[in-house]
């Protein structure tokens, strides 16, 4: 699908029909859509009467097939874990007290190879070829540098399109080998604009925690979890008072990311107003917590601290103990400081 911010996206997109590169690396914030762009890009290459602009007509048997997930030239490669898109069926095959190994978060080279194997045959109908790869840095080095060779060589007809929050994390030889396109992010007028129409309640309060992200936004909304984040924000505010341990305990069921995340996000904010280099971005109806926080420390230790955090967010997906984790990590900012609680 096509959200109202992708119509310049599109139109650049479209342009490149004439001369498709073997490899698209489409790259941008996250919780902007840019999956759901590839994917209205790869069924609009597959259509066999796409519209003036390159669209997909939705009526001919390739969009037919596309949109139930079989057609036989196109393949998507994601993590098991996000099997819930096109084709996906992760849904359908729940067994009531049966212990299932918990889908990965990691593209795993067994996809790759059947992939390179896909690929190495003829089209099944007689024009292109689509392979659509999601999130592209969820690719270990092993799968990396497989694909690695499939780009350097591409099949005739077969068109990559590759997406990432995180082009920081692929691999330069595979950034070298594809055609790079930046996803725009929308301007806050039309993420509110969308928000609102989707029924999103306090749109502009969550649009700026997702940092201007409308997807992210729309999906915090609708999160169950979400209450708990605000109560770990209201913690944070304590500075040096903040219950590090009580609050792994009250948060242990939550993801490590959406922890690590908020925690990065309040972070930035502390260091923007340690720095006087603007308002809060993120959490702007806490500022008031927050300067008293930002007073409390400075600017070099926040820095170290948000280092930190990047560090553990490299390996978020698989930690070995989620609570130690979060034990670690709240520990680490109570320590930014020092004894005594923010007056």
């Amino acid at each position: 699908m096509l959200y109202p911010w992708h119509r310049n996206d599109w139109q650049e997109l479209a342009a490149l029909r004439g001369r498709l590169p073997h490899a698209l690396l489409m790259h941008g914030q996250q919780g902007i859509g840019k999956r759901d762009l590839a994917l209205h890009f790869a069924q609009g290459l597959l259509c066999e009467t796409p519209l003036a602009d390159g669209q997909p007509c939705n009526g001919c048997s390739a969009c037919h097939w596309f949109g139930q997930g079989n057609h036989p030239d196109f393949t998507v490669v994601r993590p098991e874990a996000l099997e819930t898109g096109v084709g996906g069926d992760a849904d359908n095959d729940a067994e009531s007290g049966s212990k299932k190994k918990a889908p990965s978060k990691i593209i795993r080279m067994e996809q790759v190879r059947a992939l390179i194997e896909a690929v190495g045959v003829g089209t099944h109908r007689a024009g292109l070829r689509v392979v659509v790869v999601y999130p592209l840095d969820a690719l270990q080095t092993e799968g990396a540098n497989a694909l690695l060779k499939t780009l350097e060589e591409p099949p005739p007809s077969t068109v990559f399109l590759l997406v990432t929050d995180r082009i920081d994390r692929v691999l330069p030889t595979i950034l070298s080998r594809c055609r790079q396109f930046s996803v725009a992010r929308p301007t806050a007028d039309e993420a509110l604009a969308w928000l609102r129409s989707q029924g999103v309640a306090d749109v502009e309060a969550q649009l700026a925690l997702a940092g201007g992200s409308p997807l992210t936004a729309m999906h915090a909304a609708e999160a169950e979890e979400q209450p708990l984040q605000r109560w770990l924000v209201g913690q944070l505010g304590s500075g040096a008072a903040f219950d590090a341990f009580a609050a792994a305990e009250q948060l242990q069921k939550l993801p490590v990311p959406a922890i690590l995340g908020t925690l990065q996000r309040w972070t930035y904010d502390l260091l923007a107003l340690s720095l006087g280099t603007g308002v809060a971005r993120y959490f702007p109806k806490e500022h008031a917590a927050l300067e008293r926080c930002a007073r409390a420390t400075d600017a070099h230790r926040l820095q170290a601290f948000a280092g930190r955090l990047v560090n553990h967010r490299r390996s978020e997906n698989h930690p070995l103990a989620a609570r130690l984790v979060m034990e670690s990590v709240f520990l680490d900012y109570r320590q930014l400081f020092g004894a005594g609680a923010v007056k």
